[in-house]
């Protein structure tokens, strides 16, 4: 084998290393990204479980009427709350992506 030849032969096998190498990297770049989606999706949910939740309390607080005097028992403060909380538990749950 002439040096010429041989040089190409390294050749060909650097550029298949080299195209393996890409691909493994293609691979975990696909996975962190996946993984980034996911993440924003979970911080989003919050958000908006929160925002609901934000905007419930002061809707709530709101509908005081600033003539009543009379303060609400706790009971039904504590009933009211377990309601509002159940409501978005069951709206903003994580549900299995298909």
């Amino acid at each position: 084998m002439n040096p010429l030849e041989s040089r190409k032969q390294l050749l060909i096998a650097e550029s298949e290393l080299n195209r393996v190498q890409l691909a493994q990297e293609w691979r975990a770049m696909a996975d962190e990204a996946h993984a980034l989606s996911d993440q924003a999706r979970t911080v989003r949910s919050m958000a908006s479980a929160t925002a609901s939740l934000v905007a419930g309390l002061v809707s709530l607080r709101r509908k005081k009427s600033p003539a009543s005097t009379e303060k609400p028992s706790w009971v039904h403060t504590a009933l009211k709350s377990a309601g509002l909380i159940s409501e978005f538990w069951q709206r903003f749950r994580h549900r299995p992506t298909p």
